[in-house]
């Protein structure tokens, strides 16, 4: 398969092997897919996606915390961390 490789794709791939720290325009593709495939779901490989579950969460329990939001869109290609901080007064 051949995709052309127009100025707009070609910034758009550089970015990607930045965000995703892959360093071939393949691997690189391959992260975003994998990570977009297992966001959106409606697959036959992934039925339900992550911001559907995270969604009937929110729905189920009426609010969810960063660190929920994290367990929920964390994964291999983009991992997420939540931490929560807090402080009343000065230090």
């Amino acid at each position: 398969m051949r995709i052309e490789a127009t100025e707009t794709r070609k910034r758009k791939w550089e970015n990607l092997k930045e965000a995703t720290g892959k360093g071939h325009k393949s691997t690189a593709l391959d992260a975003a897919s994998d990570y977009y495939l297992k966001m959106s779901g409606d697959t036959t490989a992934v039925p339900v996606g992550a911001i559907e579950q995270l969604m009937e969460r929110a729905v189920e329990q009426g609010s969810v915390t960063p660190e929920e939001i994290a367990d929920v869109l964390g994964t291999e290609e983009l991992p997420v961390e939540a931490e929560t901080n807090w402080s009343v007064g000065t230090e």
